[in-house]
């Protein structure tokens, strides 16, 4: 048992691609936790492939380093806002929080974010300044903007009294003054030690441990992780699981094991402020207490906020299905989702009406992206709908989900970016100039005001915007916002698509299709050049006549298609569209697949509006 002086427990939290991840590879790299001869890849927590693939953290994930004695449990979060469940998880496990912020970028919304979770908790803070070799790395600003955030947050005098650190987190080095170049992380180890606080000692005797993850190892099955509150575990040790609504079912612990580096390592016994993982105990979820078998006392659960995104994760019906994935049924698509929402706090899984359509509801439109592409991988095909906002009804009126938008852009970007927020209700709450012809622009928008507009901003911007959004409240429903500009070229049959029929069609709009792929009648080949919807033959064969040559094409030249990703494609269905998923495709297809279908339900659209006008 580690003596509760000796440990540290601190979570690493910042906005995305301020790097997080980065600094705890140094971390373990300088604490001597990999051998010298041994091949350790960049972004080493980053273990999903999903994360290698995106580079962003998706899963709060803990790791351990031994500094002068001291044991160091560090978490790893996440800095996208939509994985926000992931840090207000983390932080449960720690006594204090390293603050990164990008030395040119400042603090962003989600800064905000974990820093208004933090300081509610009392968490003491060591302020690390990254990015500081930037060309445009403005620094004493940046500190400025965040003393004015702490103040801002009513953060009292303790919390203000933090150790600055400026770092170069990519080459390992950190220093306390930012004019003498930094030559290891040494200075923020010592910081770590000197300002974060030792697990603060319990009165409870009996054990108690907070259950904050869960993991999974192939010999002993389902791991809970959580830090140890009080008392004293040990291996066969029996226990008893306080689950919600206080039902206490009996368990016994089989295993025990601390971290040391990133591997697992099993300990004889684990005391107060220690972070462990249990095994034995098969249907423990995240926020249950395990204590004391006569005796035991329930901790606070973990609490979140709540979700404010939708979708319908419905079985794929179309004309393809079953061809491509391994569990295509209702009750794989169903044990699967419900598995998710047990594992992650932040997701939410409900049954619809009808047995095969699942409502998901979740942080945002990438988070429940992420849910598809992990299933689509696992073997999994479904059809999923357009992200909806979750309304609420406050004094009789409906109100809809609010962002607070950041955009980083161009200054010659500027007028074009607003310029296209304001059709989708985005007021403009602030503006300031950076410097470096760049300006930082805030915006106050409807949720679903910035569903599909992640990539039309790239546009505008030319690629050079930075974006980001932070949940912030509830407002009256704003009335109609306008989704897309353009309507869809729809395939009118089954069949492959030829070069002789897709050359034609491209003359009117854009191709999301090239040649030799089996489409079916409703699913979307490409976007037509105006708002209406067209039906078109992508299957048409050249005739052949005994006048002319035996179909030699040498004329037929095909722009490449649109790519579209699933979270390209998510962004840009309509209401009346779905986005079909296995593990080999991306299909976009309209609900109703036959035109017939879908010409009666647009006029009985039609005259519902009427009705509804007169």
């Amino acid at each position: 048992m580690i003596p509760r002086e000796n440990i540290r427990n601190i979570a690493i939290v910042a906005h995305v691609d301020h790097g997080k991840t980065t600094l705890v590879d140094h971390l373990l790299r300088q604490a001597g936790t990999f051998r010298s001869n041994e091949h350790v890849a960049e972004r080493v927590m980053d273990s999903n492939d999903l994360e290698r693939e995106k580079g962003i953290t998706i899963l709060a994930k803990n790791t351990a380093v031994s500094y002068k004695g001291m044991q160091i449990n560090i978490i790893d979060t996440p800095g996208h806002a939509d994985f926000g469940g992931e840090v207000e998880r983390g932080l449960r496990l720690v006594d204090g929080v390293v603050l990164l912020v990008d030395a040119a970028e400042g603090p962003l919304p989600q800064t905000r974010f974990v820093l208004t979770k933090a300081l509610a908790m009392g968490l003491k803070t060591v302020l690390v300044i990254n990015k500081i070799d930037r060309q445009d790395a403005r620094a004493p600003e940046v500190l400025d903007q965040v003393y004015s955030l702490y103040i801002d947050l009513g953060a009292d005098d303790k919390q203000l009294e933090m150790p600055v650190l400026y770092t170069v987190a990519r080459q390992g080095q950190a220093s306390t003054q930012l004019d003498v170049p930094g030559k290891t992380l040494e200075p923020l180890f010592d910081a770590i030690i000197r300002h974060i606080p030792p697990p603060p000692a319990s009165e409870e005797k009996s054990p108690q441990l907070l259950v904050a993850n869960l993991d999974y190892d192939d010999y002993v099955g389902r791991l809970a992780v959580g830090r140890v509150q009080a008392g004293r575990l040990t291996p066969n040790m029996p226990v008893s699981v306080v689950r919600e609504g206080g039902k206490v079912q009996p368990g016994k612990i089989v295993k025990l094991y601390g971290f040391s580096g990133l591997k697992r390592v099993e300990i004889a016994d684990a005391g107060p402020g220690e972070i462990v993982s249990i095994a034995g105990i098969e249907e423990v979820s995240i926020g249950d207490t395990i204590g004391d078998p006569e005796k035991p006392v329930a901790l606070p659960r973990i609490t979140v906020d709540e979700p404010t995104m939708m979708m319908i994760f419905k079985v794929n019906d179309g004309p393809l299905a079953g061809k491509e994935g391994k569990f295509v049924t209702s009750r794989n698509l169903r044990e699967r989702l419900y598995r998710e929402a047990y594992r992650n706090v932040a997701v939410r899984v409900e049954d619809t009406e009808t047995p095969d359509a699942f409502r998901v509801v979740g942080r945002g439109e990438l988070a429940l992206a992420v849910i598809i592409e992990n299933m689509r991988r696992e073997g999994y095909e479904l059809t999923a709908s357009n992200p909806e906002p979750i309304t609420k009804t406050i004094d009789g009126t409906v109100h809809e989900p609010m962002e607070l938008l950041f955009c980083d852009v161009p200054e010659t970007s500027v007028g074009a970016v607003t310029e296209r927020l304001g059709p989708r209700k985005g007021r403009m709450v602030d503006m300031e100039s950076l410097g470096s012809g760049r300006t930082r622009l805030k915006f106050r928008i409807p949720a679903r005001g910035l569903i599909g507009f992640r990539n039309e901003f790239l546009t505008i911007t030319r690629g050079e915007g930075i974006m980001s959004s932070q949940f912030d409240g509830y407002e009256p429903w704003f009335g109609y916002i306008p989704k897309r500009q353009n309507g869809a070229m729809v395939s009118d049959r089954l069949g492959d698509t030829v070069p002789y029929a897709l050359f034609s069609i491209q003359e009117r709009g854009a191709l999301f299709v090239g040649a030799g792929v089996t489409v079916y009648e409703g699913m979307i080949i490409g976007e037509h050049a105006h708002p209406s919807e067209l039906n078109v033959n992508c299957c048409r064969e050249k005739k052949l006549t005994n006048i002319r040559a035996a179909g030699r094409d040498e004329n037929v030249i095909l722009t490449p298609p649109r790519e579209m990703g699933l979270e390209k494609a998510l962004e840009w269905i309509a209401d009346d569209e779905l986005v079909e998923v296995t593990p080999k495709s991306v299909r976009m297809r309209k609900k109703a697949l036959a035109v017939g279908e879908r010409y009666r339900a647009e006029r009985d659209r039609k005259r519902e509006e009427r009705a509804a006008g007169e």
